[in-house]
């Protein structure tokens, strides 16, 4: 997935600063209104991602909602662990894939568990976060 609005447009401070590419990640506004239909409420915690793997999937029967929502959950889930486990941050990969890099140095592709949720609810995305967050 390319974010082509972190290129030469948003050179400026948000481009090289990685609280704002956060910022800018952590938007997830399709998750955000699903779940809030739901009643969950996504505060960038532990215990919503466990709410979330709870919430009905109802947007498997549309193919086009259900590639946004990989999208944002992989987001979210990034999201999650970059504000909740110490010494991890995002980082973009030369092909423009947003990535949560552990102070151990490993890459966590985050979008791709998003979208593997997102079409079978497997794995979950709290299993994902405490696998992440024990290493």
């Amino acid at each position: 997935m390319n974010f082509p609005f972190l290129g030469k447009r948003r050179e400026d401070h948000r481009a090289h600063d990685a609280e704002g590419i956060g910022e800018l990640l952590a938007d997830c506004d399709l998750l955000r209104s699903q779940a809030l239909r739901e009643g969950v409420r996504l505060d960038d915690s532990a215990l919503s991602l466990e709410q979330l793997d709870q919430v009905l999937p109802r947007w498997r029967s549309d193919e086009e909602i259900q590639t946004w929502l990989g999208n944002d959950a992989g987001l979210y889930l990034g999201t999650v662990i970059v504000r909740t486990v110490p010494g991890a941050a995002w980082s973009i990969r030369s092909d423009g894939q947003p990535v949560v890099r552990l102070a151990s140095g490993r890459e966590f592709d985050v979008v791709a568990n998003g979208h593997a949720w997102a079409e079978d609810g497997v794995p979950e995305l709290s299993q994902l976060y405490g696998e992440v967050a024990e290493a």
